[in-house]
Formats: structure tokens, C-alpha cells, sequence
């Protein structure tokens, strides 16, 4: 009898898992039929848009590029826009150091580890993921990143379908290797009910993104509309080979909006121009994507 309700747990479960796995790769993969796609090229590497918005995609593609273009060291960034099922990825495979937009695998990976215990976070757990995504409070993150140790991050990066995350080696979760492509399958999946994060824990998670401390909420929130909703998660790191790590992660909701990105760079001789890399970008997006809500303000 225990091991017919073995078998039965194990059954639910793997179907589970698949479901998951059936659910994510859509996330993904999210470039719609019928779209039209376009590119355009930045130092012989092409920004490719593909939306179902007559015009957007070749108007987004062409900005991009004319944004990154004059931007010294390397970037790459991701797009999705449900409202108009536009997707747009520059370099979205090539991995950086993460820094400290890890910290939302890291948050992700704790709310999943609670749901499956079926428990609540701790008063602990609480103060330190707080502190993490809010501050980015390097001590808080280092606590949660023991308590949840290694099979736990691989756990969650499997069912998140983060294929090409690399956790850091030892304690060095700053040295996670992840792309730009992985950030916004992570975005979407808070944004998005899915079997890997119950609408408790991505409403906790977003719910902090929302309230960084205002001297972080740089990156790709610049230009966004004053009536959007903005989840925001920034990382940087400066280390003796490639200069400073500067990342910035977030989705946008609310009022007609429904779209995430993520834009990751290295190579940066100072913070500074890090973040004119991530904003320069995410200024031309917010108009273009904002554009297409009034047709007369298209270009």
C-alpha cells in the first residue's frame, strides 16, 4: 500500500514537472506567429524584433541598435512585450557575471524551497530577503544563498528552465554566470501564473522589486510612463579583467503595459557608463512600446 502511494506521488509529480517544463519553454520561446521580425546590426551583431504590431519590430530593432551602437564594452539585452507579442534579443546567450541581479534567483529559489516544505518564510527570512532585494544587502544574500546551498539552486534553475545559469563557485553568488535571455525567462515567470512559483511568491517577490530603495531604481526604468507599475532589480560588480558588471532587470504592468527586459554589460570603465549603456537602451523601448498605445504617435 506505501509503495502504490509512492508510485502515485512519483507520477504526480513528474507530470508536474513536465507541465512545468511544457509552460516555461513557452515563456522562452515567446516569438508569435504571423509576426513580423526585423534586425539590425551593432558592431556585425544583429538586434532581431519580431511583433505581431505592424511597424514595431523594425522601429524597435532600428533604436536598439542606434542606442547600443556607440556604447563602449560589451552588452546584450532581452525584450518581451505581452500586450503586442513583441520580442527582441541582442546577444541574449552571452553569459556575464551576474552581481547582484542573481539576488532574484536567489529569492525565487528560497519562495520555492518554502512552498514545497508548505511553510511560511521566517521572521528571519523575511528581514534578509527584504534587505537583499530592496538594499541589496550583500550580507542578507550570502545567508540565504547557504541556507538554500547548492542543490537548491540547481533544483530551481532546472524547473525555471534557466538552462544557461551557472551558479558561482562556493559562497561567490556574484559570479553566477547567467545571460539575458535566462533574466527575462526569470522576469516572465514572476509576471506569469506558472507551476514553479505560486501567485504567494511571485506577489511577495514583485512586491519587493516594487520597493528598492530610490537610489537603485536607476537602469531600465528610465523612460518608462509614469502610470506603469515598475519591478526593478540592478546589479554591479567591478573586477580587475572587463571592468564593471552592470545589469539591470525588470517588468513594467499596469494601464495597458505588460512587458519585462533585461539588459546585462560588461567592459565598462566606470559604473557611470554602465548604466548610460542599460539606459540609453531602455529609454528607446519605453517610447517605442509606448508609442503603439496611440497610433497618431507613431513616427
Amino acid at each position: 500500500m506505501h509503495r502504490s502511494r509512492t508510485a502515485r506521488c512519483a507520477r504526480r509529480g513528474l507530470a508536474a514537472f513536465l507541465a512545468a517544463g511544457t509552460l516555461l519553454t513557452g515563456l522562452a520561446t515567446a516569438t508569435p506567429a504571423l509576426a513580423d521580425t526585423s534586425t539590425a546590426t551593432v558592431r556585425d551583431t544583429r538586434v532581431v524584433c519580431t511583433s505581431r504590431t505592424p511597424g514595431l519590430a523594425p522601429e524597435l530593432s532600428r533604436d536598439i541598435a542606434r542606442a547600443l551602437a556607440p556604447r563602449h564594452g560589451r552588452s546584450a539585452l532581452a525584450l518581451y512585450d505581452r500586450r503586442t507579442r513583441t520580442h527582441c534579443e541582442f546577444k541574449s546567450g552571452t553569459h556575464f557575471d551576474s552581481a547582484s541581479v542573481v539576488k532574484v534567483t536567489v529569492l525565487s529559489a528560497l519562495l520555492r524551497q518554502a512552498d514545497e516544505a508548505h511553510r511560511k518564510l521566517t521572521p528571519t527570512e523575511v528581514r534578509q530577503t527584504t534587505a537583499m532585494i530592496t538594499k541589496s544587502d550583500n550580507d542578507s544574500t550570502s545567508a540565504l544563498w547557504r541556507r538554500i546551498g547548492p542543490a537548491g539552486i540547481k533544483r530551481f534553475l532546472a524547473l525555471a528552465h534557466l538552462r544557461h545559469t551557472v551558479p558561482g563557485p562556493g559562497t561567490s553568488w556574484g559570479l553566477t554566470q547567467t545571460t539575458a535571455g535566462d533574466q527575462l525567462t526569470l522576469m516572465r515567470l514572476l509576471d506569469t501564473d506558472n507551476p514553479v512559483l505560486s501567485p504567494a511568491a511571485r506577489h511577495y517577490a514583485l512586491g519587493l522589486m516594487r520597493h528598492v530603495v530610490p537610489d537603485q531604481r536607476w537602469g531600465v526604468p528610465t523612460g518608462s510612463p509614469a502610470t506603469t507599475t515598475t519591478q526593478v532589480k540592478n546589479g554591479w560588480l567591478p573586477r580587475a579583467t572587463e571592468g564593471w558588471r552592470v545589469h539591470s532587470v525588470g517588468s513594467f504592468t499596469g494601464h495597458g503595459r505588460d512587458y519585462s527586459m533585461a539588459v546585462l554589460s560588461s567592459g565598462n570603465r566606470t559604473m557611470a557608463d554602465g548604466i548610460a549603456t542599460i539606459e540609453g537602451a531602455s529609454r528607446v523601448i519605453h517610447r517605442d512600446l509606448s508609442a503603439t498605445a496611440s497610433p497618431a504617435a507613431r513616427r
